[in-house]
């Protein structure tokens, strides 16, 4: 004679595996490095070259890079010219120019918003990158506009987080 299970159990079994599943997803590490600096009274000059550092130790692990930007609805241009310094553990800093586009006048800004702050997030490499040596990076930010300082730019930092 087979015993059969109420099917009541079968449910307490259902969400017994659903919450265990959940909470193991939960406590799955975040590998996310992000800073931002603050431009003192949202004005930035072209002095002001906020430096960002973090530590590589995975060399095997992919990473996007991220610039994240916030700035008010009243600032004047859709895009921002910066120049990026990206310097790998015992090398010199490279430099490249690097066009961040925050919106258009047909589509308005891009990111997020909230009231008349937005936030844009984008990659500044061509998908995923190795870090070929463990250590401490840098990257430095400086606006190369021709408006000195540059209004309502309220913050500017990377986010480097591990490719899935």
């Amino acid at each position: 004679m087979k015993a059969y299970l109420p099917l009541k159990n079968y449910g307490f079994i259902f969400v017994a595996i659903m919450g265990i599943s959940t909470w193991l997803a939960a406590c799955t590490r975040l590998d996310v490095f992000e800073k931002n600096t603050v431009i003192p009274n949202n004005q930035w000059s072209f002095a002001l070259q906020p430096a960002v550092d973090f530590v590589i130790a995975d060399t095997t692990a992919s990473y996007n890079v991220f610039i994240v930007l916030r700035h008010t609805d009243a600032y004047r241009y859709n895009n921002l010219w910066l120049n990026v310094g990206t310097q790998a553990p015992g090398d010199k800093t490279r430099f490249n120019k690097f066009e961040l586009v925050l919106g258009t006048d047909a589509t308005g800004w891009q990111g997020t918003g909230m009231d008349d702050i937005w936030e844009v997030r984008k990659l500044i490499t061509n998908g995923p990158v190795r870090f070929n040596k463990a250590g401490n990076y840098r990257f430095t930010l400086a606006q190369i506009m021709r408006e000195n300082p540059l209004p309502n730019i309220m913050s500017v930092g990377i986010r480097v987080e591990k490719a899935r």
